[in-house]
C-alpha cells in the first residue's frame, strides 16, 4: 500500500516555512560565485569574454545531468519498490530542477558554440542527446499531469524516468564514441587539468554552488508539492491556520 503524507506521523510532515534557509544560502552562493567568475577571473586569450559562459554552462550541465538525474533514478527505483509517495514527490521535484538546469545548458551552449565553432547549433551526439534529456524532463511532467489517477501517474512517470536515465551515460561518453565538435572533459580524475588554476577554481566553486542549489531547490519543491497535493487534508488546513 502506498504511503500517503496524510497518514504519516506529525513529526514527518513538512512544515510551512516563510523562508527556506538552505535554498537562500545556496542562491546567494550561486550569485557570489557568478560575480567572482565575471569580474575576478582572467579573460581567455582565444575566446575572449565569451569564455566566461563556461562558468555557468558546465556547472549547470553537471547539476542537470548528474545531480537531478541521480535523484530521479534513486527516488524512482525506491518508489517502485517501497510505494512511498514522498519518493515520487522527490522524483517530480528533481525533474523540475533538471529541466531548469538543462534549459540553462541549452541556452548558454549555443552562445558559446557561436564563438568557438562559428555556428549556433550542430546535430552532433553530445548536443542531440542533451536535447533528448530536456525532452525527457518535459515528457515526464506532461505524462504525470495527463493521467488523472495519481498512483497510476506516479508509476508511469517512474518507469519513464528509469528508461530515460539510460541517456545519461550516452551523453557522458558521446564525445568518445562518436566524432563530435563538442570538446571532451576539461577536468578529469585521471589527468591533470587543462585550464589555468584561477579558471579551475572558479569552475569548481560554481559547480559546488550549483550542486547546493539543485539539492536545496529539489527539497523545497518536495515540501511544496506535498503541501499542494494534500491541501484538502486536515493536517494541511491546520498547518495553514484554516478550519479543518
Amino acid at each position: 500500500m502506498a504511503t500517503s503524507a496524510a497518514t504519516l506521523a506529525p513529526g514527518t510532515l513538512p512544515e510551512a516555512k516563510p523562508v527556506d534557509g538552505f535554498l537562500a544560502i545556496s542562491l546567494v552562493a550561486v550569485l557570489a560565485v557568478c560575480v567572482r567568475a565575471i569580474w575576478f577571473t582572467p579573460v581567455d586569450a582565444m575566446l575572449g569574454a565569451a569564455q566566461k559562459i563556461f562558468y555557468v554552462h558546465v556547472p549547470s550541465a553537471i547539476a542537470g545531468l548528474y545531480v537531478a538525474c541521480g535523484l530521479l533514478a534513486i527516488s524512482s527505483i525506491l518508489y517502485l519498490w517501497l510505494k512511498d509517495d514522498r519518493l515520487d514527490r522527490l522524483a517530480e521535484a528533481s525533474a523540475e530542477v533538471g529541466l531548469l538546469f538543462m534549459g540553462i545548458v541549452l541556452v548558454t551552449g549555443p552562445i558559446w558554440a557561436r564563438t568557438s565553432w562559428g555556428t549556433w547549433w550542430v546535430w552532433d551526439a553530445r548536443l542531440t542527446s542533451t536535447l533528448i534529456l530536456l525532452f525527457l524532463y518535459l515528457g515526464y511532467m506532461a505524462l504525470v499531469s495527463a493521467i488523472e489517477d495519481t498512483q497510476r501517474a506516479d508509476r508511469a512517470g517512474a518507469l519513464l524516468l528509469l528508461v530515460g536515465v539510460v541517456n545519461v551515460p550516452i551523453i557522458y561518453f558521446s564525445v568518445r564514441w562518436w566524432n563530435t565538435l563538442h570538446q571532451g572533459a576539461s577536468v578529469s580524475l585521471t589527468t591533470s587539468p587543462k585550464m589555468a588554476r584561477t579558471m579551475l577554481t572558479g569552475m569548481l566553486l560554481m559547480s559546488l554552488a550549483a550542486w547546493m542549489y539543485s539539492i536545496a531547490a529539489a527539497l523545497h519543491r518536495v515540501r511544496t508539492i506535498i503541501l499542494d497535493r494534500e491541501r484538502h487534508t486536515r493536517w494541511v488546513r491546520q498547518l495553514s491556520g484554516l478550519r479543518p
